[in-house]
C-alpha cells in the first residue's frame, strides 16, 4: 500500500451498508483516517447520537479498512482537512444536493490548496438514514441510556432546551417537533415533568397533595412513548427520608434529574404572591436533604439540582448565592435560580456572580416572567439549561376552551374543523400505530 492518506468524516451512530461501502472504497486509495464527529459537533445540527463518542469509536475502529480514528470537533470537515492535508477525501455523492452542499464547496476549495482530490461515491440506494432513526425511535430506549443523556447534552451543547410535558401526547410532541434554521436543526432536548401542570391536568391544586406514586402514573405514560431525558419537579422533596425514596424511584425509572426547592412544609405555589409565602428551609436543613439524596443514588448519571427561592421570597441576591454555594458543597449537581422580576436583572446578577465561583456547575433558568431574553442571551449570562415550564398545558387549555364554546354556539362540530388536526395525523405520532 502507498503512503497516501484518505479522510472520511462520519457520525458512526448507525453503521449501514452505505457507510461500509464508503470505507471500503476509501481504503483502496490509501490509509483511511476516519474523522468521527464528536457529540458537540453533531448536536448543533442533528439529534444527539444514541451512542457516546467512545462507544462509536470502539465500533468504527474495528471496521475492516479503517487505519485510524480521530475526533472531528466541527460539523465541517475543513478544520481536520487543514490539519491532516490528506491526499483524498471520500464522501457519498448525495451531498451535491442535500444540506451538506455548502460544506462540499468548502471541501473542494480546501483540498485544492495542496492538490488533494475529492472522491465521490454513488449514494447507496435503498438506505434511508432518516427512516433508520425513525425506526430506532419506535424501539424506544432504556432507563440507563435515557438517564445518562442529560449529562451528555450538557457536555455537548451551550444550552439544553427543556419543554414541559404533562401527558404521553405532549411528550410525543416534544419528542418529534423540529424546526430547521440557518444554524441547523432546532428541537427540544428533553422534558420537564412539572408538579404544577401534572396536578392541573388532573384538576387538582398544586399544593404537593399529589404524591410520587400518583405522579408516577403520568410520568410512566411519558416514559413509555418517548426517548428524550426527563427532569422531574420534586417540589420541596418532602422530609429527607421521603426524598431518598424519590431519588431511588426516579433513578430506577430512567429520569435524569430531580429539582428540589429550599422550602419546607406543605407546598404553596410561589406564583400566587404574598398569600402563598412559605417558610424557607435553613441552609443546614436544605443541604442535609441534598446530601441524603446524593448518598441514596446508585449511578453517577442521576442529578440532584437545588432550586434556590431566596429571591422569590424577597431576599437578596447575596443570600441566594450563599444558599447556592452551600448547596453545591453539599453535593448538588446544578442550581436553579428563580425570580418573578420581569427585568431579569437579579437573575443576570446571580448567574454572573455564581459563574465567578463555579465555572462548570450547571445553571438552570425558567424564564417565564423575563421571557424577552433569547436562549443565546441567557447562555451569555452563564445558563446551561432553559426550562419552558408550563407552556404546553397553558396553550392547550385556550384551544380546547375555544373548541368547546364554538360547538355549543353552533350546535354542531363543522365550525371547529379548522381548529382540529385530523385524527389520523394524531395517531401517526404514536409509535407502532402506522
Amino acid at each position: 500500500m502507498s503512503n497516501k492518506t484518505v479522510y472520511v468524516g462520519i457520525t458512526g451512530d448507525i453503521i449501514h451498508p452505505g457507510i461500509i461501502n464508503i470505507i471500503t472504497e476509501g481504503a483502496k486509495h490509501g490509509d483511511l483516517i476516519v474523522g468521527l464527529l464528536t457529540d458537540s459537533a453533531i448536536v448543533s445540527h442533528k439529534r444527539l447520537p444514541y451512542l457516546t463518542y467512545e462507544q462509536r469509536k470502539a465500533v468504527v475502529e474495528n471496521i475492516k479498512g479503517v487505519s485510524k480514528v480521530i475526533p472531528q470537533e466541527d460539523w465541517s470537515y475543513v478544520p481536520n482537512l487543514k490539519k491532516l492535508k490528506p491526499d483524498f477525501i471520500i464522501h457519498g455523492d448525495d451531498w451535491k444536493t442535500n444540506y451538506l452542499s455548502k460544506i462540499r464547496e468548502d471541501v473542494y476549495e480546501t483540498m485544492k490548496e495542496w492538490g488533494g482530490q475529492v472522491i465521490e461515491v454513488p449514494y447507496t440506494q435503498g438506505i434511508n438514514s432518516t427512516a433508520l432513526v425513525d425506526n430506532a425511535k419506535t424501539i424506544g430506549t432504556t432507563p440507563d441510556v435515557r438517564r445518562a443523556t442529560l449529562r451528555r447534552l450538557l457536555a455537548a451543547k451551550p444550552i439544553v432546551r427543556i419543554m414541559e410535558a404533562h401527558s404521553g401526547l405532549s411528550g410525543l410532541i416534544i419528542e418529534n417537533t423540529e424546526v430547521m434554521k440557518d444554524d441547523g436543526l432546532h428541537s427540544f432536548d428533553g422534558m420537564w415533568s412539572s408538579s404544577l401542570t401534572d396536578s392541573t391536568n388532573k384538576g387538582k391544586p398544586d399544593i404537593e397533595a399529589v404524591d410520587l406514586t400518583t405522579r408516577m402514573q403520568a410520568l410512566t405514560d411519558i416514559l413509555e412513548c418517548t426517548t428524550k431525558p426527563i427532569i422531574y419537579d420534586g417540589d420541596t422533596g418532602d422530609i429527607p427520608e421521603h426524598f431518598v425514596f424519590t431519588v431511588r424511584t426516579l433513578e430506577r425509572n430512567g429520569v435524569s434529574a430531580v429539582i428540589i426547592e429550599d422550602k419546607k412544609g406543605l407546598k404553596k405555589n410561589s406564583l400566587f404572591g404574598t398569600e402563598a409565602k412559605q417558610e424557607l428551609a435553613t441552609e443546614e436543613e436544605f443541604c442535609h436533604k441534598i446530601s441524603e439524596g446524593k448518598k441514596a443514588q446508585v449511578t453517577k448519571d442521576f442529578m440532584i439540582i437545588a432550586r434556590i427561592e431566596e429571591i422569590i421570597a424577597g431576599r437578596s441576591v447575596d443570600e441566594a448565592l450563599t444558599k447556592a454555594f452551600a448547596s453545591v458543597k453539599a453535593g448538588a449537581d446544578g442550581i436553579m435560580i428563580h425570580s418573578k422580576d420581569k427585568s431579569g436583572a437579579d437573575i443576570k446578577e446571580f448567574c454572573q456572580r455564581f459563574r465567578k465561583e463555579y465555572k462548570s456547575i450547571p445553571l438552570v433558568l425558567v424564564p417565564t416572567t423575563y421571557n424577552q431574553f433569547t436562549e443565546k442571551e441567557l447562555a451569555e449570562w452563564g445558563a446551561n439549561i432553559i426550562i419552558y415550564a408550563n407552556h404546553m398545558l397553558r396553550s392547550a387549555y385556550p384551544a380546547m376552551q375555544r373548541c368547546a364554546e364554538t360547538i355549543l354556539k353552533a350546535e354542531r362540530s363543522l365550525e371547529v374543523n379548522d381548529m382540529c388536526m385530523p385524527i389520523k395525523q394524531i395517531l401517526e405520532l404514536i409509535p407502532g400505530t402506522k
